[in-house]
Parts: C-alpha cells; structure tokens; sequence
C-alpha cells in the first residue's frame, strides 16, 4: 500500500461515516443562483477582454509611423478610441500603414463592442441578483459584483451550510492559530476556502474601512490593541461572513422566526 496510513484519521472517518456526521449536502446548481454564475461567468470574460483591447492598442499603437504617434499619443483613452475607430482603413492590407489603421480600428471597435456588452451582463447580473437576494445588496460595502459571489459561493441551496462559522470555512476566513503551540491568541491568514468569495469580502472590507464609521472605530480600536493591518483585515472578513451569511435568501428565511420568538 503506497501513500499515508494514519489509524488514528482512519478510525476518525469511520466513526464519523457510522454516526452520520460527515454526510456533506452537495452544492445544487439548478436555480436562479446558477443563472447569476452563467452570467457572471460572461461578464468577467467581457470586463477582462475590455482592459485587454485598450492594453493592445496602446501596444501596437508605440509602433505606428511618428506622424500617427503625435497624433494620438496626447489624447485621452477616450478620444484616443474614437479617433481609432475613425481610421480609414481602406486601402491595399499588404501597405503597412493600411495594416496599422485597421488594426487600431478593430481594437477600438472592439472595446466599445465590449463596453456594451458589460452594461447588457451588469443589467441582467444585477436584476438577477437582486430578486434572488435584495437584502445583501443593502449590506454597506456589497455592491452588485460582491452580491453574486456570495450568491454563486451559497449555491441554490445555501441552508446546506449549516451554521455562519461554516460559511466563514467555506469563504476561508475562519480563524487558524498561528502554530500549534503557544500562540498569545495570534491567528493567521486562511489560505483554505474559496478564494473567490474570500476575494470578495476582502473587497467590502476595504470600502468599509475606508468609509463605514463603526468599522473606522474598529480599527482604530484593535490598533491600538497592538493588531497589524493584516489581523485586523482578517477580523473584519470574518465578522462580514457572519452579517452576509443572515442576508443569504435561505438562511435569512430561517433566522428570521428565531428573531421574532426572542
């Protein structure tokens, strides 16, 4: 037998497989969520392909003949498409000048095709969103592209996670020790989880601290508790996994009768 063989994991699996407290509830992907995600998914392709187009024209541009340079060169990304788009690109494609012309002019057709591609993708991500969730989009900070994640991370059948601190396992931002001795109550960065998710919480972290009052007196406050920026990060993404974790439609849903009796 080749690999690891631990007796102690072994018998720990088997206990938990006889007692049925390792059943994990798969992610279900035939709902309104999994539409966000297909979305989403042609969005982000667009947005990347979007900062591409002007990187590549501004490349080939550093190539064109000096009298073009000059007069492209000063002008802003805007007028700069404009004036590309604009290029006479008739000619014969074996002349090196019709060739740069027309090539300036299909990347900057092509980056206002883009342009409005990503407005079509935003007004169905976010109509999409927030039927499935409007009150995560009312959580300071999450706007329409943080939303979906949480969303897509969720799946259709977010009650699958069964508490807030498997949300946070699931988003990598549980709290790991930094070593498995005497530590002072030190934690470290999680690399586990989704890192999707992780990425997005990290995100309306930074507006909130930049922004949200309560979360400025809560920085300035662990600060002087001696935490580093990046323990007091770690901090707030773990505390915005448990906020946005009531917020998912399927949780919110139950949590809201235990509310009412309290």
């Amino acid at each position: 037998m080749s690999g690891k063989s631990d007796a102690i994991d072994a018998e720990h699996a088997a206990r938990a497989a006889l007692a049925n407290t390792g059943v994990v509830t798969p992610k279900l992907a035939d709902g309104q969520v999994e539409a966000i995600r297909l979305v989403k998914i042609a969005r982000d392709s667009a947005v990347k392909s979007h900062a591409t187009a002007i990187i590549t024209l501004k490349a080939v541009l550093v190539t064109a003949p000096q009298e073009l340079r000059d007069q492209l060169e000063p002008l802003s990304d805007f007028k700069l498409l404009t004036a590309c788009a604009d290029l006479d690109s008739t000619g014969d494609l074996a002349d090196p000048a019709v060739a740069m012309h027309r090539t300036l002019a299909a990347l900057a057709r092509r980056r206002f095709a883009l342009h409005d591609e990503i407005k079509t993708h935003a007004k169905h991500l976010k109509t999409l969103t927030r039927t499935a969730a409007p009150q995560l989009l009312d959580a300071y900070g999450v706007g329409l592209d943080i939303a979906a994640q949480i969303l897509i991370t969720a799946g259709d059948n977010a009650h699958r996670v069964r508490n807030e601190a498997a949300f946070a396992k699931l988003c990598g931002v549980c709290p790991i020790p930094t070593g498995s001795g005497k530590t002072n109550g030190r934690h470290r960065l999680n690399r586990g989880g989704n890192r999707q998710a992780n990425a997005a919480l990290y995100r309306a972290v930074i507006v909130r601290m930049r922004w949200h009052e309560p979360t400025i007196a809560y920085v300035a406050r662990r600060t002087t508790d001696g935490l580093s920026k990046k323990e007091i990060i770690r901090c707030l993404k773990r505390y915005l996994a448990r906020e946005l974790y009531q917020l998912l439609p399927a949780t919110s849903a139950a949590i809201e009768p235990l509310r009412s009796a309290a």
